[in-house]
């Protein structure tokens, strides 16, 4: 496993991380690993403790002799397999170079300067810093704007296209002016394209699509990732987007998935084993400069404790199909999947070929920091059923709904778990105890099994609650997948997320959760495209409540034009517990979307409760796609 800091769940992402790794800083540390070889060895003076993240994502470094630290503390520590000695020894190394692990160095060198060995030269990794004109705040490098980051999944080959689309919502937070950086490397992990975008000035849309890429830059036809940096942020340091998958010509797939999680994690896990006439494919995209070594990552079924290891290494950023019946043979549905990634990668991207058709979909972080957590079972009656986990039910006339509950921490040995299904007036219809289920289950449950024909015909949803008749153990990372089936067609959609507390004015933690502020969380404002191309944009609005809360939703759905003026809105009612299929262009006149632009967009806003939702598009050849939505 990587010896690095990502991610938190309370200070966040790790800035010092996101410094490193970047594309151009990775070529930077490269060219100054070169220049202090030929000093010989070097020791490495580590202030602030980056030494092992630095030898961790850039391990080429020139023989080093030691690493010295100023923290009397840290003093007998092991970093990057070296043990860590006292500054004050630093004029008696024997080395050539000393290399400072620190940026905005200009105080420490002075200090280091008397310290140095005879001869030796003295470097910082301010060398490797981005350029000013790539910096949100010149003045501070480690501010967290400044690595505004992430990777998509980017796909123009075998009749298949990919096309990220987001807003500019970093205005909605003061941003005066956004442009993107933007790499995109081949399959071995080879630079294809380098350019910049301007993004609108306000909260406009924003699209990258695979065709127009590879047409711009007249390019052979590839599967890589795209690396995307936004430069001017506020607000948010991730890049929050829907990546669109779609097939040409006789090719009928369709899907959609969600922005990749900017940090690498251990673990992944919520990836299906393959149904019969299935295979899954695990895309494996090393996200650093630094190849994964062969052995490094590995399959497992979950709560197996038996890992698979990759065979073969993976160059940096590069892309490899893993069909995970090369490590998992005979593995079938509904087992699940446990993808042990070492953060060698950010979250990565599954796909499953079936029937000609091919959908993808994303693994989610498996959590190593979460314990049980003894208050869940006992919360006050203020707080209702607690945490949900709320998921579509596409009318069922149409679509048939499964639902699977996936461990999602490396704690998790059950799931004591129950569903409630509710219609779209917010009546329940159905509750379903699953059990206090084992780690390694295999339960996914076919709502045409728990109700009657007839039933949800117009559509509603369930929610995944704790259930604890049975005992159990409850951490409050409750997550699910879903699957929806045409019943025509044959096309199969699914996502994926976690649990929360919705709609109550008392808080428990960090629950309800806010994207702006403390909890409680009770306001929507969530994204969603417009279709295009024959395609019809969608979204499937739930209003989750833990607790009785206002009887009906108060949404507006705001329709913006491509540079984010609003043009038209409409509004909706949804019912406390109950839900709501929304199309565009059943609110909004072919007018008005045509004014709204191919990047249009609309804002489904509401300041009385938070609604989850989720998104896709439906085309005439029964194909359809669905993920969660994002907010900002």
């Amino acid at each position: 496993m990587l010896d690095i800091t990502t991610f938190d769940a309370t200070a966040g992402g790790n800035v010092i991380y996101k410094a490193l790794a970047h594309p151009l800083a990775a070529e930077a540390i490269s060219r100054l690993y070169l220049k202090l070889a030929e000093s010989g060895p070097i020791a490495i003076v580590d202030p602030d403790g980056y030494a092992a993240a630095l030898l961790a994502l850039h391990p080429n470094a020139p023989p080093i002799e030691g690493i010295y630290v100023q923290d009397v503390r840290a003093i007998g520590s092991v970093r990057a397999g070296h043990v860590a000695k006292p500054l004050t020894d630093l004029p008696h190394a024997r080395a050539g170079a000393v290399l400072a692990a620190a940026f905005d160095t200009g105080k420490l060198e002075e200090r280091l300067r008397p310290l140095l060995p005879a001869g030796a030269a003295l470097a910082t990794l301010d060398e490797a810093k981005l350029a000013p004109s790539l910096l949100t705040n010149p003045r501070r490098y480690l501010d967290r704007l400044n690595f505004a980051t992430n990777f998509a999944l980017f796909r123009e080959a075998d009749g298949l296209s990919t096309r990220l689309v987001t807003a500019n919502y970093w205005a909605n937070y003061g941003a005066a002016r956004i442009r993107l950086w933007l790499r995109l490397f081949d399959g071995a992990g080879i630079p294809l394209a380098t350019w910049e975008q301007e993004a609108p000035e306000g909260a406009g849309g924003i699209q990258i699509d695979s065709a127009e890429v590879r047409a711009r830059f007249g390019l052979p036809e590839f599967t890589g990732q795209l690396f995307v940096h936004a430069i001017g942020a506020a607000g948010h340091d991730v890049v929050k987007y829907a990546l669109d998958i779609f097939g040409s010509g006789n090719d009928a797939s369709l899907s959609v998935t969600h922005d990749a999680n900017a940090w690498p994690s251990d673990r992944y896990a919520g990836i299906p084993a393959p149904a019969e006439g299935e295979r899954v494919i695990l895309w494996v995209q090393n996200s650093h400069a630094a190849a994964i070594p062969a052995g490094a990552v590995a399959l497992d079924r979950m709560g197996a404790e038996a890992p698979a290891a990759l065979p073969r290494a993976i160059a940096p950023y590069a892309t490899e199909a893993l069909d995970v019946s090369e490590l998992l043979p005979g593995l079938r549905w509904p087992a699940q999947i446990e993808f042990r990634a070492g953060r060698h990668m950010v979250r990565p991207r599954y796909e499953v070929v079936r029937n000609g058709r091919t959908r993808i979909a994303h693994a989610n972080v498996e959590r190593a920091d979460l314990r049980s957590d003894p208050g869940i079972p006992t919360l006050p009656p203020q707080m209702g059923r607690g945490y949900l986990l709320p998921v579509p039910v596409l009318p069922r006339t149409r679509f048939r709904t499964l639902i699977q509950p996936t461990p999602m921490a490396t704690g998790q040995t059950n799931l004591p778990v129950r569903l409630d299904v509710f219609d779209r007036d917010g009546m329940r219809v159905a509750e379903e105890f699953l059990g206090c289920l084992p780690r390694h289950h295999a339960v996914a449950v076919d709502l045409d099994d728990l109700l009657p024909e007839g039933a949800l015909a117009d559509g509603g949803h369930v929610d995944l609650t704790y259930d604890f008749r049975d005992g159990g153990e409850a951490d409050g990372w409750l997550h699910t997948l879903v699957r929806a089936e045409d019943r025509t067609s044959g096309h199969v959609a699914e996502s994926s997320f976690g649990a929360h507390i919705f709609n109550t004015l008392m808080t428990y933690r960090d629950e309800p959760q806010s994207y702006a502020g403390p909890p409680p969380g009770l306001s929507t404002r969530l994204f969603l495209k417009l279709g295009s191309e024959g395609r019809r944009s969608f979204s499937a609005l739930i209003y989750p409540a833990s607790a009785a809360w206002h009887p009906f939703s108060d949404t507006e759905l705001q329709l913006h034009d491509g540079a984010g003026t609003p043009v038209a809105s409409a509004r909706i009612a949804i019912a406390c517990s109950g839900s709501h299929l929304v199309f565009p262009d059943e609110h909004f006149s072919p007018a008005q979307i045509e004014a709204a632009g191919t990047h249009g967009y609309v804002l489904v806003r509401d300041t009385t409760c938070r609604l989850f939702g989720y998104h896709g598009l439906m085309d005439d050849r029964g194909g359809f796609s669905m993920d969660h939505m994002f907010g900002f």
